[in-house]
């Protein structure tokens, strides 16, 4: 799990939308935010950007800190 810089807003649900993230120097655009989740560890967050991959976001409350935890899934694989 690594840290990354998030730009993130509240939608009308007060809800967080992830909008892009950065990692390793470089910038992804959040096109779709799928399924999300609330557990012991925080906020979950899967995410399309270009190219149809696949990211998982963490959003850890009590740390206002953000983690990418899965890397570039295809969308269409398992």
């Amino acid at each position: 799990m690594e840290s990354v810089e998030v730009i993130a807003r509240f939608n009308e649900q007060c809800q967080i939308d992830p909008l892009s993230f950065k990692r390793e120097g470089r910038n992804y655009h959040v096109d779709a935010i799928g399924r999300r989740w609330e557990d012991d560890s925080g906020q979950h967050f899967l995410v399309m950007v270009p190219l149809e991959r696949v990211f998982e976001l963490l959003y850890v409350k009590s740390e206002s800190r953000w983690y990418l935890k899965r890397v570039g899934m295809d969308r269409f694989s398992g």
